[in-house]
């Protein structure tokens, strides 16, 4: 078959260069080899495309030398000017019934950038292949391309055998310098950046060996060298072995005693051309190649010392000015240890903002948040391997005293001892996490045994040296295990603090594990299920009223209702004993219909009564999620006018309102559209954002009681009252806090600008008549 004349041009100009059946070049190997690294591929190629085969400059991963023309996937790379690429090469009509792809070589995956010699005639490839199929984005096609040219460059200064005695090629230096801003500017493997830049470097100046590295300094204010870039020496299999150890570890030169140590200290190039005899020599590891010249340049940002490039072995030395020739490409790898470093710079900071949002600040245990997280995960992983979870929740004993008689400071020694002691009591992959004041929690994984709990409670019963006192204090523990206990995080953090409750009562100084088959087992909620119509029937439930106070007036603001049973053989029931059985049941709704009802009519009598009293009701989650609720809460304020409705408060859990943000605002608008009030509960204790939290049409925030009760010895607490605090006022919310005991807890809480308060101090929850006789009483005695 005749040849086209290109075609005759293109072979004749491959015989120019002398390159067929040479042996191998470092200078090609080096750069086969980064992109067999980078793209991770078996297989990397510089081939040239001869007549009758394509032969193989430079292999990666293949031991033959040579293919027939007719089957190389590179005859159809070297057509094109573009990155050829098959992505499935059983896939494609080209390539499927080819000996490369059907016999054991098992080609699937193919890219190759074609190779020009300096008059322009594509001679062969720069290729990677795979053996699986595989996708890679336009972007990462930089890197070959990057190599393409840099072998170009290499098979240029080969051929036309340009002078380097004091000169750098221009052509060449202005598409290293391309190369190195296109790397730098498109990807993150900055290990790559910097070995392509070393790449041109070494060509650019003839040198047999070179480093990039990073300058940084030690907490002693010493200076060292962090190599990003270096020269492989491997040219032994025992010296490889070494290399790639050093590589994975990465390479450090602190060592102020030679050559580079000099640049580093002198901030100023470093010049040898007779290294043999320097007095500065050394540092060379063991079994380097002689060297014979060395430069070192100095990089700078500013005038600050960001970097170093060494270059050593090039025929007829080096000179100042040869390194003004690189200057541009220097500064080139001075913007690219700059953005590693503005990188580093962020990643830091971001990693702080992350611990201070995931772990406590005292005791660097992950905080709630963090152990929601952990939490799930520790779930997951206990379903893929059938494996247990036991959840401790430890409550201290003896805290409050000791942090009331010898201040906040040593209390705050105390629990980073006992945040010590916990975690030394338990394995490695074990969780210890800090809720709050002195309540943490342990996560363990495949763990129920009594030695490991006991162990737990000893480590914190040990005595905490102050001084000349032995502080002594103990701790209350709960304990349920999962699946055994098959709820979710929350739940199950709930059920721990239950028993740990049952532990304080029973003493202290001891654990309790959770009472499954009382609490969540399918045989009581079946039996409670089955009474509650008739409880509903024989007006068994009713409301109880806990006064809400203007702490401002000290009057009574309003009541919140709460619910009981009064059961005919178990006397009366408080919601935690019923409540939890019947959601998303139908007696969900049932109920709720029974709390808008009652409440409202109280509304009516008072209201005739000529008294302003509101009155709030807590909402069931799922009867508030339910198709009927605005249904059903538009008939029972059926006839009140807009005084009446304005006095009903509903409460919404902050953690019913995170489960579907979209239907809550929806639902909750339409509640505003008819007049009444809205409450975000317990807010505190769960994570809405602020964006969240700004959109909710809510009226009234009310702080957790697990924020309010200790916040006077609890400077987090307090922090985090006045915090919610202020953000309700931010948003023009009213606040109110639960669970006010004491007149200390309640004047500290109208300094902070809360106005409404409800809690014992005032009065528990008590039936309706008891309540109005209550009121009455309070407003004669004030």
């Amino acid at each position: 078959m005749k040849l086209s004349r290109t075609e005759q041009r293109r072979l004749e100009a491959i015989r120019r260069l002398g390159i067929l059946d040479t042996p191998p070049e470092e200078r090609f190997e080096r750069l086969t080899r980064i992109a067999q690294r980078f793209y991770r591929v078996p297989t990397a190629l510089f081939t040239v495309v001869d007549e009758e085969r394509q032969w193989f400059k430079s292999r990666q991963g293949l031991e033959v030398d040579e293919t027939p023309r007719s089957i190389a996937f590179c005859d159809h790379a070297i057509k094109r000017d573009t990155v050829f690429i098959v992505e499935d090469a059983t896939k494609d009509p080209r390539f499927r019934h080819n000996p490369l792809v059907t016999g054991e070589d098992h080609v699937r995956f193919y890219a190759g950038m074609p190779v020009r010699e300096p008059s322009g005639y594509k001679i062969g490839t720069l290729c990677i292949i795979d053996t699986e199929p595989r996708k890679v984005p336009e972007f990462e096609l930089d890197v070959l391309r990057s190599l393409a040219s840099l072998i170009e460059d290499e098979i240029e200064r080969a051929y036309l055998s340009v002078h380097r005695e004091e000169y750098v090629s221009l052509s060449q230096l202005t598409r290293a310098i391309h190369r190195a801003q296109n790397i730098f500017l498109t990807h993150d493997d900055e290990t790559a950046a910097f070995e392509l830049m070393l790449s041109d470097l070494l060509a650019l100046t003839g040198s047999q060996f070179g480093f990039i590295g990073e300058v940084l300094q030690r907490d002693n204010g010493d200076r060292f060298l962090k190599i990003g870039a270096i020269t492989n020496i491997a040219w032994s299999a025992e010296t490889e072995a070494l290399y790639q150890e050093v590589k994975r570890r990465g390479m450090v030169f602190d060592n102020p005693h030679n050559l580079i140590g000099a640049s580093l200290e002198s901030e100023q190039m470093v010049l040898s051309n007779d290294f043999t005899s320097d007095p500065r020599r050394g540092g060379l590891p063991e079994g380097h190649p002689q060297i014979t010249t060395y430069l070192g340049i100095p990089i700078f940002a500013g005038h600050s010392l960001i970097g170093l490039v060494g270059l050593a072995n090039r025929a007829g030395g080096y000179s100042e000015a040869l390194a003004d020739e690189l200057d541009p490409l220097l500064q080139t790898v001075g913007q690219l240890i700059e953005r590693k470093q503005l990188y580093r710079e962020k990643l830091e900071h971001k990693q702080s903002l992350e611990r201070a949002a995931n772990y406590d600040a005292l005791t660097g245990l992950p905080n709630r948040r963090r152990l929601t997280e952990i939490f799930e995960e520790e779930l997951v992983e206990a379903d893929r391997r059938n494996g247990l979870v036991s959840v401790c929740f430890i409550d201290l004993d003896g805290f409050k005293e000791i942090n009331d008689e010898f201040g906040h400071a040593v209390g705050d020694m105390v629990l980073r001892v006992v945040a010590e002691r916990l975690q030394e009591s338990v394995r490695e992959h074990d969780i210890i996490a800090r809720l709050g004041g002195d309540e943490f929690v342990a996560i363990l994984r495949d763990v129920n045994e009594d030695k490991v709990y006991h162990r737990i409670l000893e480590s914190v019963r040990q005595p905490v040296s102050h001084r000349q006192h032995n502080l002594q204090l103990s701790c209350s523990m709960g304990v349920t295990v999962y699946p055994e206990d098959n709820a979710d995080p929350d739940l199950l953090l709930r059920h721990a603090d239950q028993a740990m409750y049952a532990a304080k009562e029973s003493g202290k100084n001891q654990y309790r594990r959770f009472d499954l088959d009382t609490h969540v087992s399918r045989k009581e909620k079946l039996r409670i299920l089955d009474q509650v119509p008739q409880a509903l029937e024989d007006s068994q439930l009713e409301l109880f009223l806990q006064p809400r106070m203007d702490l401002q007036s000290n009057t009574v603001a309003g009541f919140e209702a709460l619910i009981r049973w009064q059961h005919p053989t178990q006397g009366l029931l408080g919601p935690i004993e019923f409540l939890p059985y019947l959601e998303y049941t139908e007696y969900a709704d049932a109920i709720g219909r029974f709390v808008m009802t009652d409440a409202i009519n109280k509304l009516r009598q008072w209201h005739q009564a000529g008294l302003p009293w509101s009155i709030s009701i807590n909402l069931s989650p799922s009867h508030f999620l339910s198709s009927g609720f605005e249904e059903d809460l538009a008939e029972a304020l059926d006839g009140c006018d807009e005084t009446i409705r304005s006095k009903l408060i509903l409460e919404l859990l902050e953690t019913t309102a995170l489960d579907d943000s979209d239907t809550v605002i929806k639902r909750l608008q339409a509640c505003r559209s008819i007049g009444v009030d809205l409450a975000l509960d317990d807010f505190g204790t769960g994570y809405s954002s602020l964006d969240y939290f700004r959109r909710l049409p809510v009226q009234e925030i009310k702080i957790d009681r697990s924020f309010v009760t200790d916040m006077l010895s609890d400077e987090e607490d307090q922090m985090v009252v006045g915090a919610i605090i202020d953000l309700s006022e931010n948003f023009h919310r009213r606040v109110v806090a639960e669970g006010i005991e004491d007149a200390d807890t309640r004047d500290r809480l109208l300094e902070m600008g809360c106005h409404v308060a409800q809690g014992y101090f005032w009065a528990r929850p008590m039936p309706a008549d008891e309540a109005m006789a209550w009121a009455k009483r309070f407003t004669r005695e004030k």
